[in-house]
């Protein structure tokens, strides 16, 4: 099986080649690919979304309409602070108290001159994860663009009770991210439950279990060093 950095450059380098994204680059990050908006229109169809009050959202720019239509229809979103290095490592957007408007609170920048910062003590528990991926396959496997923090952000929100056990997880592709193949998962890897492309919306049916939390033996003592919200949590165990 290819790893993981293989698989990235992989995909990366195709939809470059394809002229599949907005950007002329898409290395080292979430693609913005073309065709995002009609990709999350088929999210919206979901009764998972209809019926969320509370969503945790990736901050790249493919997934901005998913988050501009979860502000537009009133639902609190979480985005989390880049590289999680505060202590309050979540913002909240709410529209019952937001002054600026949901287009503007959808982008990273306004969503942190908008928003609350908040630590996971003060959160309300999340009914849908939103999920960033450079590649998945149909089994809801995977791969994100190599950093490791939306696995930490996740694991965080485990612990604290935020995000259970069978709170869906849901993204939007482009149908090059889509890889019939497996793919490589370690235990910190959270499956999705449903993705959507420009040209179909996918159920999937994974067989890897959840995170249940954090898993200390994969994180250096420099690692949670640097991750306030780490290093607290630590310290309660």
């Amino acid at each position: 099986m290819k790893t993981k950095d293989k698989i990235r450059e992989q995909v990366w380098s195709v939809i470059e080649q394809a002229g599949a994204a907005y950007t002329k680059t898409v290395h080292d990050r979430i693609p913005h690919f073309k065709g995002a908006e009609a990709a999350s229109l088929r999210i919206f169809e979901l009764g998972i979304w209809r019926n969320s009050r509370v969503i945790k959202g990736n901050p790249d720019q493919p997934q901005r309409p998913l988050r501009q239509r979860a502000l537009e229809e009133g639902k609190i979103l979480y985005m989390a602070v880049p590289r999680l290095q505060e202590e309050q490592c979540f913002v909240e957007l709410d529209p019952s108290v937001m002054a600026s408007s949901p287009v503007e609170a959808s982008t990273i920048s306004g969503a942190f001159q908008h928003g609350r910062l908040v630590n996971l003590a003060e959160m309300h528990q999340v009914d849908l994860v939103i999920s960033g991926s450079v590649a998945v396959n149909r089994s809801g496997i995977r791969i994100g663009k190599g950093g490791g923090f939306a696995d930490l952000e996740y694991g965080l929100a485990v612990a604290a009770g935020i995000v259970q056990h069978d709170t869906p997880i849901v993204g939007t592709v482009h149908q090059l991210q889509v890889l019939d193949q497996e793919l490589p998962w370690t235990q910190h890897d959270a499956c999705l439950d449903y993705f959507a492309t420009p040209d179909e919306l996918v159920k999937c049916s994974p067989t890897k279990p959840r995170p249940t939390g954090i898993y200390w033996e994969d994180l250096s003592p420099a690692k949670i060093k640097q991750i306030p919200a780490l290093k607290k949590l630590r310290k309660f165990l």
